[in-house]
């Protein structure tokens, strides 16, 4: 796989509209689409109808996508994406700080929490996350419980009350704002529509063989 990253970690845009147009799954979670039309954002894989793309950004992360006022598409469903590795090799700290906020984002885990574990300033821990992921710690933070519930809405049975606090929000009301807010329907509206998409298809599959 060619990097579609340049010696300053920025991605390559040639690079990523061929991967796209190949949909590459060596490039899977490694890098996003945002389609400008739509105000969607997918995996290089996604199967819908292909943007032009003189219709497209790249983004090295969901977290990045979402920060600049794009919707994870629900068709390929970003969430489910490789956890993206393109900041290896860049700062240590960036490194350390990915890693704790994948495994803590449950606990309560703030900004300023992540700064002081990791002994530098709020400001410049934001600067260097933006630089090499896109996005801010603390939306980073918060697109994990996002796709974290998204996960568990669709694919489990479990009351919604309880994904939110094992999700970090807090609150249910905080969980049904966010969910609101990035999927455009409720958390209710989300699992029935996952379901039925679901049920669709299996119609289609038992009707084919």
């Amino acid at each position: 796989m060619i990097s579609p990253f340049d010696s300053e970690g920025r991605l390559i845009r040639d690079i990523c509209i061929e991967a796209m147009l190949r949909r590459d799954e060596a490039y899977d979670g490694v890098f996003f689409v945002c389609v400008r039309t739509t105000k969607i954002y997918c995996r290089p894989v996604c199967r819908v109808r292909m943007p032009r793309p003189e219709n497209v950004r790249f983004v090295p992360s969901a977290a990045a996508a979402e920060h600049d006022g794009y919707r994870p598409c629900l068709r390929c469903r970003p969430e489910s994406a490789p956890w993206s590795a393109a900041w290896l090799g860049t700062e240590a700290v960036v490194r350390r700080g990915l890693t704790i906020i994948h495994t803590e984002y449950r606990a309560g885990l703030s900004s300023h929490d992540l700064a002081h574990r990791l002994g530098i300033g709020p400001r410049h821990l934001s600067r260097l996350f933006r630089h090499y992921v896109g996005a801010t710690p603390h939306k980073i933070i918060a697109t994990c419980r996002l796709q974290q519930a998204k996960r568990l809405i669709t694919d489990t049975d479990h009351p919604f009350c309880r994904i939110a606090f094992e999700c970090g929000f807090g609150s249910v009301r905080r969980f049904n704002d966010s969910i609101r807010n990035t999927y455009g329907r409720t958390p209710s509206a989300l699992r029935q529509s996952t379901r039925n998409q679901r049920g669709v298809s299996h119609a289609y599959r038992r009707a084919v063989l």
